[in-house]
């Protein structure tokens, strides 16, 4: 299994989402009971908070990121290390570190478990 190919397939449908301002669709790439935690102070439990959250952003926010590292934790289970730069509508860039962890479902595909940024404050 190519785990770089994996991480990539479920970043490259959350970007898209975001780029797109559809968090509906950022939220599918979530399991049901994903643990998520993003710039704000609190987190949320499930999909319903993931896509409250990126329905609070901005249209026209962008998202590029980076993947730094890559690691299976178990059969079913990777976790990865990522640096995305997030773009408002007027040209700041937010930077963070972002720690995913995936988990296979029982039809094979892979969706995130469990998200957490920290903002670069530079």
């Amino acid at each position: 299994m190519d785990y770089r190919t994996v991480i990539t397939r479920v970043l490259d449908g959350w970007k898209d989402g975001v780029d797109a301002h559809r968090p509906d669709e950022v939220a599918n790439y979530f399991t049901e009971d994903a643990l998520f935690q993003g710039a704000h102070p609190g987190y949320s439990v499930g999909r319903k908070g993931v896509e409250e959250y990126y329905e609070e952003q901005p249209v026209g926010l962008t998202v590029v990121y980076e993947i730094r590292e890559i690691r299976p934790l178990a059969q079913g289970v990777l976790s990865a290390y990522v640096d995305p730069v997030f773009t408002r509508p007027d040209g700041t860039e937010l930077r963070f570190h972002l720690t995913v962890i995936l988990l296979q479902q029982a039809g094979g595909d892979w969706l995130i478990s469990h998200y957490h940024v920290s903002r670069i404050v530079e």
